[in-house]
C-alpha cells in the first residue's frame, strides 16, 4: 500500500459529470483515496462494536467502514442502488477479516429504516454505533428553481432518514453507545446554489445538539462531523464538470479533501477516546473557519 503525505493528495481534477446520484466511485478520474498507510493504523478500538453506516457504498462512507473494519467492528453496510461500489466496499472490509453485510434501499422509507434495524439485531443482536452519511444535493441557481419534489426528496435522503432510522434504532441502544451525523460545512456558512441540501445539513446539525442533550443521562452520545469539499461520487454527480475540475481550490489548503482524511475523526467519536465529548462537531474542511 503506498504511503502518501499531504502535498501528495491532487490538487484539480479533469473535467468530468455524472448524470446519476449518488454517482459510481469506480467511474470517478482519479478515484478517491479510501485508505493509505499510516491512516487509521490504531489498533482495536472498536473490537466487536456493530456499526451501521448509511451510504456506506463509497466517498465518506466506504472510508470510514474500513476504518471501522480495520478497528475490529462489524459492518452494517446500508446503500441505495450502487451495487458495484458496495460490493467492492464489503469485499475491502472482508479481506480485512472483518464482517459485513449489504442492504440496499431508500433511507427515506420509514419501512426500510425499519428493515435495517431488524436485520441487524437478528443478527447481531445489538446495535453500538449508528452513522448516518446518507446524502444527495442538486444545484439550483435560484430559489423559485427549487421544486417542492426535489426539496422533499433531498429532505426524505438527507435528515428524514437519520431521523427515521435513528427513532428505530433507540431501543436497542445501550449506555456507551454512539450516534455521529454526517453534516457539512454549508450549514455554518451557507451555499449560494445548495439552498435545500443546505438546509437539511443545519437541521442534522441541531438534530445533533437537541438528541446529545436528550440522551446525555443514557450515556448515549451524540455528535456530528462537518466535512467541507471532500472527493466522492456526489460531487461528479452534482455539479458541472468546469466545477469539478475546480473543486477545492479555494479552501485554505487548496484542494479537495480525499475520503481516508476525514474517516479518523468518526473512529475517534465512536470509541471510547470521546467519552467527555456529546453535542459537538468536528470540522474537516481544508482550513475553512466556520462559525460554530
Amino acid at each position: 500500500m503506498e504511503t502518501k503525505n499531504s502535498e501528495q493528495f491532487p490538487k484539480g481534477f479533469p473535467k468530468q459529470h455524472q448524470n446519476r446520484q449518488p454517482g459510481k466511485e469506480s467511474e470517478m478520474k482519479p478515484e478517491p483515496i479510501y485508505e493509505l498507510e499510516g491512516y487509521n493504523d490504531l489498533g482495536k478500538k472498536l473490537l466487536d462494536k456493530v456499526a451501521i453506516i448509511t451510504g456506506g457504498d463509497s466517498g465518506i462512507g466506504r472510508a470510514v467502514a474500513i476504518a471501522f473494519a480495520k478497528e475490529g467492528a462489524k459492518i452494517v453496510l446500508v446503500h441505495l442502488k450502487e451495487n458495484d461500489d458496495a460490493n467492492k466496499t464489503r469485499e475491502i472490509i472482508e479481506k480485512k477479516g472483518a464482517e459485513c453485510i449489504l442492504l440496499n434501499g431508500d433511507i427515506g422509507s420509514e419501512e426500510f429504516c425499519k428493515q435495517i434495524v431488524k436485520t441487524t439485531i437478528d443478527k447481531y443482536k445489538t446495535i453500538d454505533i449508528l452513522i448516518n452519511n446518507s446524502g444527495e444535493q442538486h444545484e439550483q441557481k435560484n430559489l423559485e428553481d427549487i421544486t417542492t419534489e426535489q426539496i422533499r426528496k433531498t429532505f426524505n435522503t438527507n435528515f428524514f432518514g437519520a431521523f427515521f432510522l435513528t427513532r428505530e434504532a433507540m431501543p436497542h441502544l445501550k449506555q456507551g453507545a454512539s450516534i455521529i451525523n454526517t453534516t457539512s460545512v454549508v450549514a455554518y456558512r451557507g451555499s449560494k446554489t445548495l439552498i435545500d441540501y443546505s438546509c437539511t445539513k443545519g437541521a442534522l446539525t441541531t438534530f445533533t445538539r437537541s438528541l446529545a442533550i436528550n440522551l446525555a443521562d443514557k450515556g448515549i452520545r451524540v455528535n456530528a462531523v462537518a466535512p467541507g469539499p471532500i472527493w466522492t461520487p456526489l460531487i461528479v454527480s452534482s455539479f458541472d464538470e468546469t466545477k469539478v475540475s475546480q473543486f477545492g481550490s479555494d479552501t485554505p489548503l487548496k484542494r479537495a479533501g480525499q475520503p481516508v482524511e476525514i474517516a479518523q475523526a468518526y473512529v475517534f467519536l465512536a470509541s471510547r477516546d470521546s467519552s467527555y465529548i456529546t453535542g459537538e462537531t468536528i470540522h474537516v474542511n481544508g482550513g475553512d473557519m466556520v462559525n460554530c
